[in-house]
């Protein structure tokens, strides 16, 4: 049973500089100094996101996908830079300050996904040329595309919705010159590559992921954020996808899903007040992460259980960084 005490909530830390505390990550910038480029200090809590909204904190979560992200980091970094300097927690990341690019990045190996502007929601609606790509007639749900593809979307950093883009809209419209956006897509299809080969090696496909790149103060274009996490991958088990194709039913993943499930049987979770959400479901989500983690890095998840609490620790831990 997980320890269901052992929860970082929030990392509101008042000795740290420049604050900002998004729906997961409580972040802290630094400013540049004679001999560090400017850094941000990105801390993962447990607090976990859905319908717009905090539902939970949901223990060693935040570890799980800084870790994850940390093997992934370390992994490609032979193919594109990334913003990583330190790790002087588990659940802290140290990084470059970059200036993210508004074009969000998303790479699919296979015809799948939910959402409005998924590639398998178009293709059923009848359309064919999506995204600066045009797809073949006669494909199914969940099957593998000829190719890997980019299907960019703007970013709507105002809260507005992303938008579809294809590579000259991205052009044309001054988000990316064409050489930002030729080093982009390169580094995109490399990455997913690597991610795909890596996890066919764990018996996983990874079917598609979302990048976020930034640009640094020299101008240098690299990966931040996180890469290849449950967070912003969808994986499936390979051994159950053939059965599951063939029958046209969702191929076996890491069902995230326990917890959003719980919540939108109970309530409209957009309008009405959450309702406690029980024990039982809080540690099954968290041991979802867990196995997740083990399964694509092939490692055993160690819980940090030092400091009094969670945030007793990463307060130890980033106590050089106090102002």
């Amino acid at each position: 049973m997980t320890d269901l005490s052992r929860i970082l909530d929030h990392a509101r830390i008042a000795e740290l500089p420049n604050p900002y505390f998004g729906k997961v990550r409580d972040c802290y910038d630094l400013p540049a100094t004679a001999d560090q480029p400017a850094r941000r200090i990105l801390i993962s809590s447990d607090r976990i996101s859905a319908f717009d909204r905090i539902l939970a904190a949901i223990p060693f979560k935040g570890q799980v996908l800084t870790q994850m992200a940390r093997f992934w980091f370390d992994h490609t970094a032979d193919i594109c830079p990334n913003h990583v300097l330190a790790y002087p927690d588990p659940n802290v990341v140290i990084g470059k300050r970059v200036e993210i690019l508004p074009v969000e990045v998303v790479v699919r190996g296979y015809l799948a996904g939910t959402t409005s502007t998924s590639v398998l929601t178009q293709y059923k609606s009848g359309v064919r040329e999506m995204y600066g790509h045009v797809l073949p007639d006669g494909l199914r749900d969940n099957q593998v595309l000829p190719a890997p593809i980019i299907t960019p979307t703007s970013k709507a950093f105002d809260g507005g919705h992303d938008e579809p883009l294809s590579e000259a809209e991205i052009v044309s419209q001054g988000l990316l010159t064409q050489a930002q956006w030729d080093q982009v897509s390169r580094y995109a299809l490399a990455l997913f590559a690597r991610g795909q080969a890596m996890a066919a090696a764990r018996g996983l496909i990874l079917v598609d992921t979302k990048y976020e790149f930034g640009i640094d103060a020299v101008g240098q274009i690299l990966i931040a954020d996180e890469i290849h996490t449950p967070d912003s991958s969808r994986y499936w088990i390979a051994s159950g996808y053939q059965a599951a194709f063939e029958a046209g039913t969702r191929p076996p993943s890491f069902d995230k899903d326990v917890i959003r499930s719980w919540v939108g049987a109970r309530c409209d979770p957009y309008k009405d007040d959450i309702p406690e959400i029980p024990a039982e479901i809080i540690a099954a989500t968290s041991q979802v992460y867990i196995d997740a983690y083990q399964a694509i890095t092939g490692q055993v998840f160690v819980p940090d259980m030092s400091g009094e609490t969670p945030l007793a620790r990463v307060r130890a831990n980033l106590a050089a960084y106090f102002v």
